[in-house]
């Protein structure tokens, strides 16, 4: 591997510039966001329309086609339009779009605009409510948050479940972007002054055609999680989560354990298995005293079990990681606003440890510009480790990749409306 010192450098020098010239355009920018709702006049009937967009710079080491210098690339990672609503007191809807492969321009596309959330609601009480349709599976907070709604930019980095691995619905997928198709349960229960949140469900998950793939029998995919709040409560739409609050709910510590199985949920025709998963994570977020900021601690631990390491020659194969993983990283955000945004300094390190193969991790060291929460972001961010150079860890074989120490450098914006 070459490293470049003189362009890593340069980049942080840039990313500098790049952070301070933003913090100096308070003048010119507004300080709130909210998305455009037309309502009755009674408020039970209601549209409410919005966006959101993610973009990035990254600078990846010896990632140029020649192999010995680091990439440069701007693309787009979401662009999404938000839609929900309700058209009766209980009764109410939520469609929302992505642009897919957005960063894919093989032949000159561009990406594809298509359907992301389509969910019909039943919204009784806060002990009962159902959601119908395609939804996110409830497993884990890294997959509730969504990219928006992480304390990070990138806070997908630890093995995808099936419907993050998955490229479509349908025969011979298993859901996309962590949607897939089902009915999901969830309420929440005060005991003792604390607060419970459950969530259940039943989805589709891998479907395989006659003769192709393990799930012959379409056996459904089972999914749950259980929140345990002890000291404020979080309060989301539905049984979505944010993996920071930036100080705005008080002080938070959230004890939460999930999981996913489905039989016959991985491997191939010839060579089928099981697919399972058990996750606990954690949120802790503390207002310090007298205006000293905000700490944030996240923390997540997976185990998968997905066997028949032969079936992964064969091509009908839905390849699934198995081994275990755990993430931590903790988040200090400045008190003081500098032009239009507060400093938010972290460090996170991620280990990926497949029952196949060696070991993964990765350090990452960022700081972000919190302009409106997750409304209007800037971060900046540096990543050490084998992690992104080991394909698998994505979900496929982790015998793919070759595991080499790799650095890389990003710049990235989010907006919301």
């Amino acid at each position: 591997m070459k490293v470049d010192q003189k362009r890593r450098w340069k980049t942080l020098l840039v990313a500098g510039a790049t952070m301070a010239l933003v913090a100096g355009m308070g003048s010119t920018l507004p300080s709130a966001y909210a998305g455009g709702k037309i309502a009755t006049d009674d408020g039970n009937k209601y549209i409410d329309i919005g966006m959101g967009t993610r973009t990035r710079f990254s600078m990846v080491e010896d990632g140029s086609a020649s192999g010995g210098q680091y990439s440069n690339t701007f693309g787009v990672d979401n662009a999404r339009i938000y839609i929900n609503g309700k058209i009766h007191k209980f009764v109410g809807f939520e469609f929302n779009t992505e642009c897919f492969s957005c960063n894919n321009t093989t032949g000159g596309s561009s990406g594809s605009v298509g359907l992301l959330d389509a969910i019909g609601k039943f919204e009784i009480n806060e002990q009962v409510n159902v959601w119908f349709g395609r939804m996110l599976v409830p497993t884990e907070r890294g997959e509730l948050n969504g990219p928006f709604y992480h304390a990070v930019y990138d806070g997908f980095r630890t093995p995808l479940n099936q419907s993050d691995f998955s490229g479509g619905f349908g025969v011979g997928g298993a859901g996309k972007y962590g949607r897939d198709n089902g009915v999901t349960f969830f309420g929440k229960v005060h005991p003792g002054g604390t607060h419970v949140q459950y969530v259940a469900g039943v989805f589709t998950g891998l479907q395989s055609a006659a003769g192709l793939g393990p799930n012959q029998r379409d056996s459904l995919k089972y999914a749950g999680r259980l929140t345990w709040n002890l000291l404020n409560e979080e309060k989301n739409p539905g049984y979505y989560t944010s993996g920071t609050y930036y100080g705005t709910a008080g002080d938070i510590l959230a004890i939460a354990v999930g999981g996913e199985y489905q039989n016959a949920g991985a491997g191939s025709f010839a060579n089928k298995s099981a697919f399972g998963s058990v996750v606990t994570d954690l949120l802790f977020e503390k207002v310090l005293p007298d205006n000293n900021g905000v700490v944030t601690v996240n923390a997540e631990y997976k185990r998968y079990w997905a066997q028949n390491l032969a079936a992964w020659n064969q091509a009908d194969c839905f390849c699934m990681f198995s081994g275990s993983s755990a993430t931590a990283y903790a988040l200090y955000l400045f008190p003081n606003e500098i032009g239009i945004g507060r400093f938010q300094p972290y460090g996170r390190y991620t280990y990926v440890n497949s029952v196949f193969s060696n070991a993964l991790d990765e350090f990452e060291l960022g700081t972000n510009y919190i302009i409106s929460g997750h409304n209007a972001r800037i971060s900046t961010y540096w990543r050490t480790g084998n992690l992104s150079t080991n394909g698998g860890f994505l979900g496929a074989s982790p015998l793919v990749g070759t595991g080499q120490h790799q650095d890389s450098f990003n710049v990235a914006l989010q907006l919301q409306y």
